[in-house]
């Protein structure tokens, strides 16, 4: 018994070092790996939760053993349960708001409809002008024209009504 926990404990150690050396690498081998599941799992099989639950386990393992007077079952209960308590708290605490914290500044022309922009440089009735938009955590200016077909002078907020062919069409807010 006591084996198997050192083992563990070794293993998850080791574990919890690659991970830190390669982690982006392991992480997308376990999203690959449990994408057949019918539900969103991927997130629970990180290596930085399974390796430290693998670790505590072992830990707790020989903890249990060693100071308890419980017998084998009731030791490897509670090793289990100790697991996965703390590879719980791991991704509530950790993995979590780690994945729900991450920005893509990746759009597409078309997300923008809709959008509210500024007006940089002027935009003549039958002519281009340029916008700044919040896209995202940043800002990206783009080529706009007048969807009213009405001169549309800098620093007026408009809102974009139609992209086409790379154009933001643009409308005042009012």
């Amino acid at each position: 018994m006591e084996a198997l926990f050192w083992c563990c404990l070794v293993f998850g150690a080791l574990i919890a070092i690659i991970t830190l050396i390669f982690g982006d690498v392991l992480g997308g081998a376990a999203d690959g790996a449990t994408g057949w599941l019918p539900i969103d799992v991927n997130h629970l099989f990180q290596p930085v939760v399974l390796s430290g639950a693998v670790t505590v386990f072992g830990g707790s393992g020989l903890l249990l053993d060693r100071y308890s007077s419980w017998p084998n079952a009731g030791v490897y209960a509670g090793a289990v349960t100790i697991a996965v308590a703390i590879g719980a708290g791991m991704y509530f605490i950790y993995v979590r708001p780690m994945r729900d914290s991450e920005n893509s500044t990746g759009y597409s022309m078309e997300d923008l409809a809709g959008k509210r922009a500024e007006v940089l440089t002027s935009i003549p009735a039958n002519g281009f002008g340029e916008v700044l938009v919040r896209v995202g955590a940043g800002n990206v200016n783009h080529t706009a024209a007048s969807f009213d077909r009405e001169e549309v002078p800098s620093g007026t907020a408009v809102v974009v009504v139609e992209v086409k062919e790379g154009t933001l069409y643009v409308s005042r807010m009012d």
